[in-house]
This record gives structure tokens, sequence and C-alpha cells, in this order.
């Protein structure tokens, strides 16, 4: 069985080839061994982006922030998935939170 670390790396040469439902794919299949590999959702939360599927890459990037509650970054990250979803007001709530998070 291969490691989340190799998954993940198969997933992330697949992006970079242009594969995106292929490394899709593959992340799927990392989260079906590891639920809480918080990168694979925030992966997922780009590529998903990517291709259109905007309700997919919110449901993924919002476990990363149930993941990492306390890491700024991951509510920058929400907030850019749901400014590309259209949700504008949803991504100022995101970005309020990561500014929170850093005290600011």
């Amino acid at each position: 069985m291969p490691t989340n670390e190799e998954l993940y790396d198969e997933a992330t040469r697949l992006k970079d080839q242009g594969e995106n439902e292929a490394a899709i794919a593959k992340l799927n299949e990392l989260l079906a061994q590891d639920e809480k590999y918080a990168l694979a959702h925030s992966a997922l939360a780009v590529l998903y982006t990517r291709v259109k599927q905007h309700d997919l890459a919110i449901k993924h990037a919002q476990r990363v922030c149930e993941l990492e509650p306390n890491e700024a970054f991951s509510f920058t990250a929400m907030s850019v998935t749901y400014q590309r979803a259209g949700k504008i007001p949803e991504a100022e709530d995101a970005m309020a939170r990561a500014r929170m998070i850093q005290g600011h």
C-alpha cells in the first residue's frame, strides 16, 4: 500500500502534467486511507476549482479549516476558493477569520 506522501506526490505529478481528473482521483484515493490528510483536501480545493466544481472545492477548503483551525493560511486559501466560486460575502468572512488568527 502506498504511503500518504507517495500518493500525494503522484497526484502532484499528475496535476503538473495537466491531468486534473487523474490527480483528483489520486487525492481521493489518499483520503480513502487517511481522511484527515489536510494537504490532500487543500489540493482538492484547488483542483476542483480548476475544473469548475466549486461546491466540491468549497467542501474541501472547509475541511482544511476544520483540520487546521489555527492556521491563517487555511482561511486565506478558503477565501480564494470562495472568491473563485463567486461567493464574495463568504470569502470576506474567511479572510476576516485569517486576520483574526494572525492577530490583526
